[in-house]
């Protein structure tokens, strides 16, 4: 696939165990898209929240756009995500049945160029879980050494 990831959340896989992934749009302004296309974004610490029947992105931060004049767009401001409504339901299901998070994992855009988020349905890891993954990471490292 043709896809141009603009931003990451690293940490997330870190913190997080992702049980499901999803696609999303992610409704935009025009200045949003441009400082979006010059990779000005951090998703780092960001989350998706339910609000009535719609999934918003809270506090991920896209700079402000040079170019841009008095159009120019708040900085931390919500941003709807675009579901389908029977997606929409699902993720609204699960996180309300079990304790689980929505953490977006990357921003890109696709091939036809419209800007994409992958949200994932997440759970946290306990710090017993984080140890034991690094581990596993060195374990891995040292045997890759000594071939």
């Amino acid at each position: 696939m043709n896809l141009t990831t603009v931003a990451q959340n690293r940490k997330a896989r870190y913190n997080y165990l992702f049980l499901e992934l999803f696609e999303s749009g992610i409704e935009l302004k025009g200045s949003e898209v441009k400082s979006l296309r010059l990779g000005r974004v951090n998703i780092s610490e960001s989350y998706a929240r339910e609000e009535g029947s719609e999934l918003f992105l809270i506090n991920s931060h896209f700079s402000k756009y040079s170019n841009s004049s008095y159009m120019n767009h708040e900085e931390t401001r919500p941003r709807k995500l675009l579901l389908n409504k029977k997606e929409i339901r699902k993720i609204i299901g699960k996180l309300n049945k079990e304790s689980l998070t929505l953490v977006p994992t990357k921003i890109f855009f696709n091939k036809k160029g419209f800007a994409k988020i992958e949200i994932a349905l997440a759970k946290g890891k306990k710090d017993h879980d984080k140890r034991e993954v690094n581990k596993k990471r060195t374990w891995e490292r040292e045997k890759k050494r000594y071939k």
